[in-house]
């Protein structure tokens, strides 16, 4: 598969768009919501969620999935 933007995070339906602390979107990258988030080394720390770039793209990537809501 070719990276193109048809197939990028920006266009899938796990990308979630990153806000910042100001509300505001950083509009390069954003979260993936395609798997849970990943846990961390420390165990009192919250588990994030892998942030990608808005042009990225990945095996999980298909026009056809929606997210459960």
């Amino acid at each position: 598969m070719s990276s193109n933007t048809s197939a990028a995070c920006q266009s899938c339906r796990f990308f979630d768009e990153h806000k910042t602390n100001a509300g505001q979107g950083s509009g390069d990258v954003g979260l993936c919501r395609f798997n849970p988030p990943v846990s961390q080394p420390e165990p009192q720390s919250q588990g994030l969620w892998p942030v990608v770039a808005s042009k990225d793209w990945c095996g999980h990537f298909t026009a056809d999935i929606t997210p459960a809501e």
